[in-house]
């Protein structure tokens, strides 16, 4: 088969999730025998690197800038893709939804990997929270048909939009420690701080974190990884909040560092409550750490009885990360447990066994 994969920034993945999926899947699909095509953003791969001989990167182009960035690259990256004449175009991002329609009208199958509920996040302008409405529904008429990495998505798509998505969850790795210095060239020590790793923003409450850390009074440190750089509203209330205790690290793109990091904290505190299936709670059950997870139904349905959870009400998170600093011990095996849970439901040869038999059902449509 040709099988196309826009709507990323691109492969090597070095920026997300979305990007690390589509490089698993590509890889795997090359070892296959089946012929790959990865649009990618030239900006961010100035080096062109090449991956497989089976796996074509093309570099399309586009308009920088914030609001329409990623949907010019998909666009020009849809044109590219049916020039190249593929049997599946995959496309990433529900909020790509409209471009996919060009391909449609020429006659392309088309599946969509819809994502989480983007309209739900308040860094989104109200005309901005419309238009990913718009478009999550949009995908399930402009898509031949439509992925759900998490249970309660597909359910909800099921449910409000009438559509019937395939459930196929993201992948991790299981990863253990290979070296305690590289926690140590960010200013950290193995066993002494607790983690969180994603995006900045308030649906991913490290506001709560940050609060709940500092009520606890562990005398640990809070290594926070994200962009500070840019001085949103939200960020500059982090760093307002922040005490002597919470450490701003900066936004980690190397692999080997982010795991380390996950694998030598005490505990990962997982914030994010919009969304599916989220890579970074994924990644700290692979690398065995205890996990301390908001208890909502989609992080419940990753992690199980893996980890522990907590509320949005106040001193919920402080008295588990109390808990957790003052008996290490006794918490250990729930690492051990995570990464059971990835072997079993969320291994990545799995996951792209299923994008590949997908695609086979797909291209045999009449």
């Amino acid at each position: 088969m040709k099988i196309a994969i826009i709507g990323t920034r691109g492969i090597p993945a070095r920026y997300g999730g979305f990007e690390t999926c589509a490089e698993r899947i590509s890889e795997y699909l090359a070892e296959r025998g089946h012929r790959v095509l990865v649009a990618c953003r030239r900006h961010l791969y100035p080096d062109r690197p090449e991956i497989h001989s089976d796996i074509k990167l093309c570099y399309p182009f586009y308009i920088r800038g914030k609001s329409i960035e990623t949907f010019s690259h998909t666009f020009f990256s849809i044109i590219r893709s049916i020039v190249w004449n593929p049997d599946i175009i995959l496309i990433f991002n529900s909020a790509n939804s409209p471009m996919a329609l060009a391909a449609r009208i020429y006659g392309k199958k088309v599946i969509i990997n819809v994502d989480g509920f983007e309209w739900k996040r308040r860094k989104w302008s109200p005309a901005g929270r419309t238009y990913f409405k718009f478009a999550s529904i949009l995908s399930t008429v402009a898509a031949t048909k439509i992925i759900a990495d998490s249970r309660a998505v597909a359910d909800y798509y099921r449910s409000r939009f009438r559509a019937d998505p395939v459930y196929i969850p993201y992948g991790a790795d299981i990863f253990f420690s290979k070296s305690g210095s590289i926690v140590e060239k960010v200013g950290l020590k193995p066993k002494t701080y607790f983690f969180s790793g994603s995006r900045l923003e308030p649906e991913n409450n490290q506001d709560l974190m940050i609060e709940e850390f500092s009520s606890a009074k562990t005398g640990h440190i809070f290594a926070v990884a994200g962009d500070i750089r840019k001085k949103t509203k939200y960020v500059k209330s982090l760093l307002n909040l922040a005490d002597h205790n919470t450490r701003f690290i900066g936004s980690i793109y190397e692999k080997q560092t982010y795991l380390e990091l996950q694998a030598n904290s005490i505990a990962y505190i997982h914030g994010n409550e919009v969304g599916g299936t989220n890579p970074a709670l994924l990644s700290a059950m692979g690398c065995g750490a205890c996990v301390l997870a908001l208890d909502v139904n989609f992080n419940r349905e990753v992690l199980g009885d893996a980890g522990l959870y907590f509320t949005k009400k106040k001193g919920s998170l402080a008295e588990l990360i109390r808990h957790v600093a003052e008996n290490p011990e006794k918490f250990a095996g729930l690492g051990k447990m995570a990464q059971e849970r990835v072997q079993r439901f969320y291994r990545w040869d799995c996951v792209c066994q299923k994008y590949e038999d997908l695609f086979y059902t797909i291209k045999n449509e009449k």
